[in-house]
This record gives structure tokens, C-alpha cells and sequence, in this order.
């Protein structure tokens, strides 16, 4: 797991584990980026499945409930089986287009 920071954005990157173990790394270490946005870069994985993307559910939750963003970024999952609930991108540059759009939706109150 790579950990990098961009201003008020941690970029989280996968490279060799599950997405389960994931999952729990980031679980263990939320408390050091729980108040910045949060991207999960998946692209070197192999193909992901619903079930992988599921796992994110709960800190995405979590996250977003506290008025942070939290996107995933794959291009090997179909976007029609990810759940409403998550957000997930193919590209880096749309997470940081979404960021930047939930940024103004919170500055505007909604």
C-alpha cells in the first residue's frame, strides 16, 4: 500500500494485497487521514468483482458521513454493478473531479 498526500486529499494506492487486506489497513490507520478526501487507486489489480468493491461500503460511509469524499478508482469493474452507496471512477482524474464537485455540493449546503 502506497500512502500519498496531495493537499487535502489522501491518495491511497494498491499494488500486491487483496482487497480485503486493504480494506483492513485502512480500517487500522483511518484515524491519520480521516479529515482529508479520500481516492483508493485499484488499477494495478486484476479484474475487480461487486464483492471486492463492497468491502469499501462501511468506511465509505463512515467517511462521507463525516462531509469527507471517498472515491474508488478502477477500470476493471462495470460501473452498472457498483452499488449506489460507493463511488467508483476509472480514472484518477475523475476522482479528482468528483472531489472538487462534493467540495462545492458542501460549500452550497447540500
Amino acid at each position: 500500500m502506497i500512502l500519498d498526500q496531495n493537499g487535502n486529499t489522501s491518495i491511497i494506492t494498491q499494488e500486491k494485497a487483496t482487497v480485503i487486506e486493504l480494506v483492513k489497513k485502512l480500517q487500522a490507520i483511518y484515524p491519520k487521514f480521516k479529515n482529508d478526501n479520500i481516492i483508493v487507486t485499484l488499477t494495478s489489480l486484476e479484474a475487480l468483482t461487486k464483492a471486492d468493491i463492497v468491502e469499501f461500503l462501511q468506511i465509505s460511509k463512515t467517511h462521507r458521513a463525516a462531509k469527507h469524499s471517498f472515491v474508488v478508482v478502477s477500470d476493471k469493474i462495470d460501473l452498472d454493478l457498483v452499488p449506489d452507496d460507493i463511488i467508483v471512477v476509472p480514472t484518477i482524474q475523475e476522482a479528482y473531479d468528483i472531489i472538487e464537485m462534493e467540495d462545492m455540493e458542501r460549500d452550497l449546503g447540500f
